[in-house]
């Protein structure tokens, strides 16, 4: 056959930035995301889910980066012209929701949701374009005492997961308190100042990583990374520049000393003393409830990156010494966190509707966990039912029925094959057990088990094919009807 005639074969690969998830991946997700729902269902909050495409203009000035239909997000036209994009967090959707539904739902408004959220962004190590999220917010909550719970909530589900007080820290901040520093720096709070408001909340939000060299160049004229690329800057003045800093520096040990330092680093600026106003009632709640400052601290660095922030904010960092498969030391950092947001769901109803939410990344935070070994136990693997009669497919899915009734995974082999590579297809997928029954054991009441664990021990200490027929090691034959109670006295073993 020519070239030119040689059927097209695309060639399998996937897209750079999307990974796809194996079955032990799943599952640990879904225990991390069922550990979460516990805590968000057990005070209150009901489920809801949003589809992934959303309109463009329904997200807004909010997306990731600019205020364009295809900066930040997959964006396609629809038939009827109008712009649609992948959601690139479930907080824009659950805001639209609540204002198309707004005089059908109790407010607040109390939802937790977990799905794929997506960002046309340069993927790189540990960085994808589409990742997991699992939310909480209220909507229709005005006062400070929401912003607490949902700190209180992040600190919750740290401790759902396994982790230890010892672990984790909760980190609060407020964005009035940087908008009171930026308004006396000449950065104005309206539409005319949003992009350079946004470079700025960037800059700090990369503190801990680029330290105060590349944050004052993110908050210059800008900086250039490894790798070449080069991210234009804030274009602040050298006297905004360090006001930033000084306030991004401000925190100390204890909540109460650093409201201290900050009624002083504010002065007189109504949106500074606002802030400080509504982390000190944050404070008595937090206080009241239990949570120290040693899981539930003020640190004036944190501001979160998205633009729709409007009041308090935290993210949940983990503290513990994480290290790679080399033993090295890794720094994992913030896994998640929110705040308050009061301009999401007026934008489309024109009234204010303030709200207040967390948040955390499935997949960083699943890392994090299975290197501090807070991960769940393994799953077992299916019992296998050998299939050596198409005419006792009948017994063999009845024989599955009850191993799976006495809650054992099982499953029938129906794959093309002799008993060899059957019991290949066993290996490969780990089954504990393989079940035999030909005609005879039919006939005579009886099935042959074979424990695969056992057998491949065995058979390393067994030098020849002579040996291995004449032990018929880890088998062993028992009534049928006492099939379910050694199949699983295997298992247990």
């Amino acid at each position: 056959m020519s070239k030119k005639n040689k059927p097209f074969r695309p060639k399998a690969r996937r897209p750079r930035g999307f990974e796809d998830k194996p079955a032990e991946m799943l599952r640990a997700e879904r225990a991390l995301i069922d550990a979460a729902f516990g805590v968000y269902d057990s005070r209150g909050f009901e489920p809801l889910q949003t589809p992934a495409f959303e309109y463009a203009d329904a997200l807004g000035k909010f997306l990731p980066d600019e205020d364009r239909p295809n900066a930040g997000v997959f964006a396609m036209q629809d038939d009827d012209e109008q712009w649609m994009a992948l959601r690139y967090d479930l907080t824009a959707p659950m805001a639209r929701y609540v204002a198309e539904n707004y005089d059908g739902i109790a407010k607040p408004y109390r939802r937790y949701q977990a799905g794929s959220v997506y960002r046309n962004e340069k993927p790189g190590p540990g960085r994808f374009r589409e990742f997991v999220q699992c939310d909480a917010d209220s909507v229709g909550a005005p006062g400070a005492a929401a912003d607490a719970e949902m700190i209180m909530i992040a600190a919750d589900v740290m401790r759902a997961v396994g982790l230890k007080d010892s672990e984790y820290q909760i980190r609060i901040n407020n964005r009035k308190l940087l908008d009171g520093i930026l308004e006396s720096s000449g950065v104005p709070n309206t539409d005319a100042g949003a992009v350079q408001r946004i470079q700025v909340l960037r800059a700090i939000d990369k503190l801990d990583r680029l330290g105060e060299q590349g944050v004052t160049d993110l908050l210059g004229e800008g900086r250039e990374d490894e790798s070449g690329d080069y991210t234009q800057g804030a274009k602040l003045s050298p006297d905004a520049i360090k006001a930033v800093l000084g306030f991004s520096l401000a925190g100390q040990s204890s909540r109460t000393e650093t409201l201290s330092r900050l009624e002083k680093v504010v002065g007189s600026s109504s949106h500074g003393r606002a802030g400080v106003a509504e982390l000190a009632e944050i404070d008595r709640l937090l206080t009241a409830c239990g949570y120290g400052p040693d899981q539930c601290a003020f640190d004036t660095s944190i501001v979160r990156g998205l633009g729709y922030y409007t009041g308090p904010v935290f993210e949940a960092e983990l503290l513990a010494d994480i290290r790679d498969r080399k033993g090295r030391l890794v720094r994992i950092g913030s896994i998640g966190g929110g705040g308050r947001y009061n301009g999401l769901v007026s934008r489309f109803r024109g009234q204010e509707v303030p709200a207040t939410g967390f948040s955390f990344g499935v997949s960083r935070f699943l890392t994090a966990l299975e290197r501090m070994g807070h991960t769940k136990g393994e799953v077992i693997a299916p019992v296998l039912i050998c299939a050596f009669d198409k005419e006792l497919m009948p017994d063999y899915f009845a024989m599955a029925e009850e191993l799976r009734n006495a809650g054992i995974r099982a499953e029938v082999f129906i794959g093309a094959g002799n008993v060899t590579k059957q019991f290949k297809y066993a290996d490969r997928r780990e089954c504990p057990v393989a079940v035999l029954m030909g005609s005879d054991e039919k006939v005579s009441g009886t099935v042959t088990l074979k424990d695969l664990k056992l057998g491949l021990e065995m058979a390393k200490t067994i030098e020849s094919n002579e040996e291995w027929r004449e032990s018929r090691p880890a088998q062993q034959e028992v009534p049928r009807v006492q099939m379910v109670a050694a199949v699983k006295a295997i298992i247990d073993a």
